[in-house]
């Protein structure tokens, strides 16, 4: 099969998160048409995670292509940028301000970023409820999509958008994710000026970070005055059960948690016992180092689909610009084949140079002067 020009293909983006949103908005904005699937049977489906910060050197470049930069600075919470570090007693170790006009890495809660990104596509890009099982066919193409409901379509290019456990990337890698040790456990708070004033104090209007070498905790502020907790151990990935509890016995790991934080100050241990509803247990996985493939002309992979590390500032950043790399080559290449290699030739060795720094990396959200989980917290 000959490699079509960009604009004639059958572009498949699977996955409707950042990555997959800013490529097949780009895309249209550059005249070609790709179709979204998602899994979720409506925008609405499930919790999007946390606040993220987009910067100005990944991110924010994405955006400016978007043609959504401005609207970003106005959704976005420059104060957000505000980091600080505490001891397991509480004290305050070390305080940082951004600036007045500090834009460089402004928070934003995922959901109002992916709200963004749909409201900028034509209506019909992302099909809904459109789950992806596999994807068969010669790697010359055509490619065909097999959905959860058994329904099929068939494809030109599949850009795989779909995350850690992407059903797109068999098709051109073996790669698997794997346990970090490092486990987070995220513990949610609303209305915290009111109800939670001591906790909306040590966090401040961004980020508090403490830890005492093998455990941890990151508060960060999200929009709607809500703050989210990550309480972050090194422990096995089946901690919870093998104490023979079970993921939503809230009363069962709370007293865990204190017992696992029996040292530590009663206000920070407030973060994790005056929660509002059950945990959520999030292992820390991250694919082999390098990942890389085997250049197929009708499959391609961007942020986590192609690049799993731990959640240390980069993650939604690199997807975006991921997605933003490969929709210009696609814009400005004779064939689909044209664009993936382009695209592959800058994306692969960025990803391995920061994958390589990040390797093992999460053991450092336990250090004492470690900073919290930058950006892209797992959800």
């Amino acid at each position: 099969m000959t490699s079509p020009h960009p604009t004639r293909a059958r572009i498949s983006i699977v996955g409707a998160g950042p990555g997959g949103l800013t490529c097949a908005r780009i895309l249209q904005r550059h005249g070609i048409q790709a179709t979204v699937h998602d899994r979720d049977a409506r925008p609405e489906a499930r919790d999007q995670g946390g606040s993220l910060d987009l910067h100005a050197d990944n991110g924010q470049i994405a955006l400016r292509e978007a043609g959504l930069l401005e609207r970003f600075f106005e959704l976005a919470r420059p104060e957000g940028q505000e980091m600080r570090q505490l001891d397991p007693s509480g004290a305050l170790t070390f305080h940082r301000m951004p600036e007045a006009g500090e834009l460089f890495k402004p928070e934003i809660d995922r959901g109002q970023l992916r709200d963004m990104l749909l409201d900028s596509l034509h209506p019909g890009t992302v099909r809904w409820g459109r789950g992806v099982e596999r994807v068969s066919g010669p790697a010359q193409g055509p490619r065909r999509l097999h959905f959860s409901d058994g329904s099929t379509t068939e494809a030109d290019l599949v850009i795989g958008a779909d995350g850690a456990f992407s059903r797109v990337r068999p098709a051109v890698s073996s790669a698997t994710p794997a346990y970090s040790g490092v486990s987070f456990l995220e513990a949610w708070f609303s209305d915290v000026d009111r109800r939670h004033p001591e906790i909306a104090e040590l966090v401040g209007q961004g980020g508090a970070h403490a830890a005492d070498g093998e455990r941890a905790l990151f508060a960060q502020r999200n929009s709607g005055d809500r703050i989210r907790v990550y309480i972050v151990q090194r422990v096995p990935a089946d901690w919870i059960a093998a104490r023979g509890l079970r993921p939503d016995d809230t009363a069962g790991i709370r007293a865990l948690l204190l017992e696992h934080f029996a040292q530590w100050s009663p206000r920070l241990r407030r973060m994790m016992t005056d929660n509002e509803g059950a945990y959520v247990d999030r292992p820390i996985l991250a694919l082999p180092v390098p990942h890389i493939w085997e250049h197929s002309p009708t499959v391609t992979l961007l942020g986590d689909a192609a690049h799993l590390m731990p959640p240390l500032g980069v993650g939604v950043n690199l997807a975006m610009l991921d997605a933003c790399e490969l929709a210009l080559a696609l814009a400005r290449a004779a064939t689909v084949d044209d664009a993936v290699r382009a695209y592959e030739t800058t994306m692969l060795p960025r990803s391995t140079e920061t994958a390589k720094m990040l390797d093992g990396a999460a053991a450092h959200l336990l250090e004492a002067e470690g900073a919290g989980p930058d950006e892209d917290a797992p959800r």
